[in-house]
């Protein structure tokens, strides 16, 4: 019997999308572990996010060869949790990882060459003690190689069973399109990109990606959705002490103008005659596109964890809601996207 002429329905869940025209699909909201799940934090407070990510019904977990510190802990750290509390439910759980920035010294320790993609994913896998991952991404352009190399490295990776899906991340709409082209010749075709994408920071609208996906038949799963903190009610009356934005590794606190605040403050009212935070209204800005597969959110705690995933009970917002939005963040000029060298083909800070 075809899937077409089957009586019985899939179940039709509103917090889960189809991943572009793949039979992937994605919670609305992801877990990522970017920061908070290396070796400075308590492995119990990781394990309780984790978990507790898992029973809220986010079933797909993000990670990066180099996420820590150090560059790899926090894929061995997801690995023994996954191992000792989920180990029962893996076929249930959706893994990505990445490779592309920095992860070991010599010429083959970053990139995006055959040597280095199909090397780090090897060393992810033992550190996540598991045969495969769900999605594999080439983490950033690499202008040193030719991006046939990328791409047949990619279709190794999956024909040799070490990955279900190829992903690519902070590449540009051009690029985007070309790496798509080949992966289809290929017979292995890109399933998801992840983009930074937040209401400051708009480039897959303004710079085309969000047309090249649909075109190409890709899903989007954006990350920074609340672009590092900043539309958070965190920052309203400027940079508190030991936030994120005071830090040397994150955005600096000049972007935080008296003009982006007061912003801030409006976009934060349009939040509270909703009855959300901030970051809720932010979250469910960036999902009012179908072609927004899912949002990758990072947690340094269970609270900040349901906060976010709150969000997802009140997904709707009105045409005047949009219009109000749109009025609030007409000619911001604010670059905040600290990826946009990498989608250029150079290089940026490692792990802005």
């Amino acid at each position: 019997m075809s899937q077409i002429d089957d009586p019985r329905p899939y179940p039709q869940r509103t917090d889960v999308r189809r991943v572009g025209q793949s039979g992937l699909h994605l919670p609305l909201l992801s877990l990522g572990l970017w920061q908070n799940f290396g070796d400075d934090r308590p492995r119990e407070t990781q394990r309780e996010i984790i978990t507790g990510a898992f029973d809220r019904g986010i079933f797909h977990f993000d990670l990066a060869n180099n996420y820590g510190p150090p560059y790899g802990s926090a894929e061995r750290n997801f690995g023994e949790i996954l191992a000792s509390d989920l180990a029962a439910h893996r076929d249930e759980i959706l893994i990505s990882t990445k490779a592309g920035w920095d992860m070991w010294p010599g010429h083959h320790g970053a990139g995006a060459s055959r040597k280095h993609l199909i090397t780090s994913l090897d060393r992810s896998l033992e550190r996540l003690g598991v045969d495969n991952v769900d999605v594999f991404y080439t983490h950033r352009p690499d202008p040193r190689v030719p991006l046939e190399e990328t791409a047949r490295a990619l279709d190794h990776i999956v024909r040799t069973g070490r990955a279900h899906y190829i992903g690519m991340s902070s590449y540009g709409a051009d690029a985007s399109r070309e790496l798509a082209q080949l992966m289809r010749d290929l017979g292995t075709p890109i399933t998801i990109h992840q983009p930074s994408y937040n209401m400051l920071n708009r480039w897959i609208e303004t710079e085309g990606l969000l047309d090249v996906a649909a075109d190409q038949g890709f899903g989007i799963i954006g990350f920074t959705a609340l672009a590092q903190g900043m539309l958070t009610n965190k920052y309203l009356d400027g940079v508190p002490e030991g936030a994120r934005g005071a830090g040397p590794s994150s955005f600096s606190n000049e972007v935080l103008t008296d003009e982006l605040r007061d912003r801030l403050r409006a976009l934060a009212a349009v939040a509270e005659n909703r009855g959300q935070s901030l970051a809720q209204l932010a979250l469910v800005w960036a999902l009012r596109d179908a072609r927004v597969s899912s949002l990758v959110i990072g947690s340094s705690r269970v609270s900040q964890l349901d906060e976010n995933w709150r969000a997802l009970e009140k997904l709707e917002l009105s045409a005047d809601e949009i219009a109000e939005i749109e009025r609030i963040l007409d000619g911001l000029d604010v670059n905040v996207d600290l990826w946009r060298g990498a989608r250029q083909g150079g290089d940026v800070p490692l792990m802005l």
